[in-house]
């Protein structure tokens, strides 16, 4: 369909441009002459909890305000009171108790009249539905107790919001007058997929009941506990990353130092998990914790990239460097070792093996704090000192990533963030061409061109290839890169940030433009960036080029921002041999506000052919608004 679309638009254009020609070009390579060795961890993640982003995100929970923290404006957030038949119950929040000393409020039902046919009890709506597809089984999960033993087992179930049809049902054990948690599986039949769905959870006799973490998970990328969506992995799995930044920018630093990512409040049972506000104004459940986020590197065998907190809040708490830095210093000692830790010789690595993995994880990068240039007092670089100084006597060989340029000492590495329009990327694309190389490395740990809502449209995936061909060119500079933010959900009221890379709902998921641009730059890369140069041409037409000896190819990729077709001559030479024949990736649109949807999600993808006419020196002519990768064989 994409062809069928396209090409009489580029037909015509071809058939017009005499009054609007972009000026050919001449690309001179030199791939026996290598300038550099490409970064090998160039591309990454870096993720965060904003839009949804784990909780009715990656995070496959599908219940929401599972602990009942969240408040709506009458009553308890997304639940609401159940009566079937002429069952009489009232709902409240109880503050006073709960399963454990870090989730001490619960639902309780107050249930006058209830029998086998009249049940009473509770619903929850998800995360705008609640996503069941045929012949799938659920895993449903709750703490509960009840002021009689009279009262029951719990009858959980999955509903059809429309027909009122049950999908899948199951019944717990009876409910004990102590706190105690309960499972139960369900499984859903020949149904149709559909998103308009919620879990009802009921009793057939009267009593009271208190309910607390109501859980329901779907099956999760690779069978994972407590684990992550399939579909939103696999997409990440498809990007080619190297590394996770985790646990996230604003999410680490919190509004106030109580609401910071207090790593060690975030692992264990959930039950013990007391969960804390995001800075984006909504709970997160903390079900993704620090060994989930490890977990989640893992299965995508890749490393983390880890940030810890470093005494900065973004309302404008901050804990000068000095004797009251010290536990903070501690804390991030604490959670290195928990990472990397031997699970034998070691307190946290002990712990993180109770805890169900006794392997330590790779560990190359620790980041002090995040976008610490907002703290005004000037204490950045103090701070950062304290905690470089702590944690390069125990851990000499981890490289520190500081979060602003520092005056008085060199970080290992630097963390540079950039949000801009696409024009703003076409004129920036020379930034760190001639950066001093004495000072330390670049991780762009966050970047984006903004162009596009919820998820960016074609111009700025035009604007992200620019500024991934400089970066490329970089990489003897530039350690690592990461685009931000990763994720949105689409429902209304599930964004804080326009322009984001990867769109969804409860059901289903998309990649913008700016996605496929990103996972065709990581995926055809080489290991050295060869000797190259470029006359003529248009303003907005930008190049990189890699190698990898080892394979014998070379990845040339072309951006081409203009409305007019770009025509480069390309001269390659130091390659025993130059194959004929290749691949040719193309990602283009008919206009910079093309964009994918969630109900059309594959408007503006990546399109492989056979590349022709390759050789020493031939001729190639780009579309508009377009973004190729040219795979030549060099033997």
């Amino acid at each position: 369909m994409l062809k069928s679309l396209r090409a009489p638009f580029f037909a015509t254009v071809l058939a017009t441009t005499c009054a609007a020609q972009t000026p050919d070009a001449t690309l001179t390579i030199q791939l026996d002459k290598p300038l550099h060795d490409v970064s090998p961890k160039l591309y990454g993640l870096m993720t965060e909890e904003i839009n949804y982003s784990y909780d009715g995100g990656i995070y496959a929970e599908m219940v929401r305000n599972r602990t009942f923290q969240d408040r709506g404006s009458s009553g308890t957030a997304h639940w609401d009171l159940v009566g079937i038949g002429n069952a009489d119950a009232t709902m409240t929040v109880d503050t006073t108790v709960g399963p454990s000393e870090a989730l001490s409020r619960s639902l309780r039902l107050d249930i006058a009249h209830a029998d086998q046919t009249n049940q009473a009890g509770a619903r929850n709506e998800g995360f705008w539905g609640m996503a069941v597809r045929p012949n799938t089984t659920y895993k449903a999960s709750f703490y509960a107790k009840a002021d009689s033993s009279e009262v029951g087992p719990v009858t959980v179930t999955l509903e059809n919001d429309n027909s009122g049809s049950t999908i899948a049902t199951g019944t717990s054990a009876p409910l004990s007058t102590e706190w105690k948690r309960y499972e139960v599986t369900i499984t859903a039949g020949k149904v149709e997929a559909s998103v308009e769905n919620h879990l009802r959870l009921t009793v057939a006799h009267p009593g009271k009941v208190w309910l607390s973490l109501v859980s329901l998970f779907p099956p999760t990328y690779k069978n994972r506990a407590n684990g992550n969506r399939t579909d939103i992995m696999e997409m990440l799995a498809a990007m080619h990353p190297k590394f996770l930044r985790l646990p996230g920018g604003n999410y680490l630093e919190g509004d106030t130092i109580e609401e910071r990512f207090d790593w060690k409040a975030t692992i264990g049972p959930l039950v013990d998990r007391p969960t804390h506000r995001s800075p984006w104004n909504y709970q997160s459940s903390d079900g993704l914790g620090l060994l989930e986020f490890l977990e989640w590197t893992e299965d995508l065998k890749i490393e983390p990239v880890l940030a810890v907190y470093a005494g900065y809040s973004l309302k404008g708490a901050r804990v000068p460097p000095g004797p009251g830095l010290a536990s903070y210093v501690d804390d991030a000692l604490d959670e290195i070792e928990f990472v990397t830790g031997d699970a034998t010789n070691t307190k946290w690595g002990a712990i993180r093996a109770k805890l169900g993995h006794p392997a330590p994880f790779p560990l190359q990068y620790v980041e002090i704090g995040n976008e610490d240039f907002f703290d005004r007092s000037g204490s950045y670089e103090g701070r950062f000192a304290q905690f470089y100084k702590a944690i390069k006597t125990k851990y000499p060989q981890l490289q520190i990533i500081a979060t602003e340029p520092l005056k008085k000492m060199k970080p290992d590495v630097q963390d540079d963030h950039y949000y801009k329009r696409a024009d703003d990327f076409f004129r920036f694309v020379k930034h760190y061409d001639d950066m001093d190389r004495n000072g330390p490395k670049i991780f762009v740990g966050e970047w984006a061109t903004r162009e596009g809502s919820p998820t960016t449209n074609l111009g700025a995936a035009l604007g992200d290839a620019a500024w991934m061909t400089a970066m490329e060119r970089n990489s003897d500079l530039i350690v690592m890169s990461s685009y931000a933010p990763l994720f949105v959900n689409v429902n209304p009221g599930g964004m804080q940030w326009e322009a984001n890379l990867i769109g969804y709902d409860a059901m289903t998921s998309y990649g913008s433009p700016s996605y496929y641009a990103q996972a065709i730059f990581a995926e055809y890369l080489g290991t050295a960036v060869p000797t190259s140069s470029l006359t003529g041409g248009s303003q907005r037409f930008f190049y990189s080029i890699t190698r990898d000896a080892a394979k014998g190819v070379a990845y040339l990729k072309l951006v081409n921002a203009n409305s007019t077709p770009q025509t480069v001559k390309i001269d390659l030479s130091g390659a025993a041999k130059i194959g004929a024949t290749g691949t040719l990736v193309t990602l283009s649109g008919l206009n910079p506000a093309e964009t994918n949807t969630i109900s059309v999600p594959t408007r503006v993808v990546p399109v492989k052919t056979e590349l022709k006419g390759a050789g020493s020196s031939f001729s190639h002519t780009m579309p508009p608004f377009a973004i190729q990768v040219l795979q030549i064989s060099m033997k």
